[in-house]
């Protein structure tokens, strides 16, 4: 029966890892339960003093700037497009003044947590992951352990937290980017009344959704921010294992977002008022 030697980046934290033998079949399930094991270190550091701030807000100011335009340019025309297609269904049966409700359903409900969380994990997720995969490969985080710091406390923390605070940011943007892109395609291309549509924002969506929004959001960006930080301290294989890091934490990250956002829609919903 064919073995392999792997590496268990979280077997020894005062040294170097050592070298354990593994079954093939079972490397799925090993890296499931690293993943979990950095996630419970990476809550308990939290709250440890002491906290890296300056590196927190270089990751803060380097997530929203990657992060920002392209959230924008993609919730506009998302947004312009399902408005379109929802007024042309309202005008037909004669209810087109119930644009701004359908607008604000789609683009608080769904549109603006998805695009959060897809402008992070491909711009600022991937970013981290190659960053501390780069640092992983020339040994800096070994060199680190050595000198009586620990990794998850100064690097992989206040990464997580940039990217929860970011994405929890970058939706009331998105949300303010989409509504105001949806009200133009609206008013001006399917000469919907302003007033009716501005007044039909608030018909079926309350403060529950907006705030089910944004948890949807925080969630989405602590799943990135840890998918990305555990997918570049735990790479191997040279050069070539950072690019391969990078497309599996885009990949990942996508995977977990659809699942959490069935969860947390389903969890939410007997809060939102019809």
């Amino acid at each position: 029966m064919p073995m392999q030697v792997a590496m268990c980046p979280f077997a020894d934290r005062v040294g170097a890892a050592r070298m354990v033998t593994l079954h093939p079949a079972t490397k799925p399930v090993r890296a499931m339960g690293d993943f979990f094991v950095m996630t419970a270190e990476t809550f308990v550091t939290m709250f440890k003093p002491p906290f890296a701030w300056r590196e927190y807000l270089l990751q803060c100011w380097f997530v929203a700037r990657v992060s920002t335009l392209p959230g924008i340019l993609m919730t506009i025309p998302w947004a312009v497009i399902s408005g379109f297609l929802f007024n042309v269904l309202l005008t037909d049966i004669g209810a087109a003044d119930f644009s701004g409700t359908g607008c604000a359903i789609f683009t608080v409900d769904q549109s603006a947590p998805i695009v959060t969380v897809l402008v992070v994990a491909g711009a600022g997720a991937t970013a981290m992951c190659a960053d501390l995969g780069a640092r992983t490969i020339r040994e800096e985080l070994d060199a680190m352990r050595v000198m009586g710091i620990n990794p998850i406390q100064a690097l992989v923390v206040p990464r997580v937290l940039a990217a929860t605070t970011v994405s929890l940011a970058l939706a009331s943007v998105v949300i303010t980017a989409g509504l105001i892109g949806a009200f133009f395609c609206s008013v001006f291309l399917m000469h919907v009344s302003a007033g009716a549509w501005v007044t039909g924002l608030t018909t079926l969506t309350h403060m529950a959704d907006v705030i089910i929004s944004m948890v949807k959001a925080t969630l989405f960006g602590l799943a990135a921010g840890l998918i990305a930080c555990y997918k570049g301290i735990s790479v191997g294989g040279g050069p070539a294992g950072v690019g391969s890091a990078v497309n599996e934490t885009v990949v990942f990250a996508f995977i977990v977002l659809f699942v959490t956002n069935i969860i947390v829609t389903a969890v939410g919903m007997p809060f939102m008022v019809r």
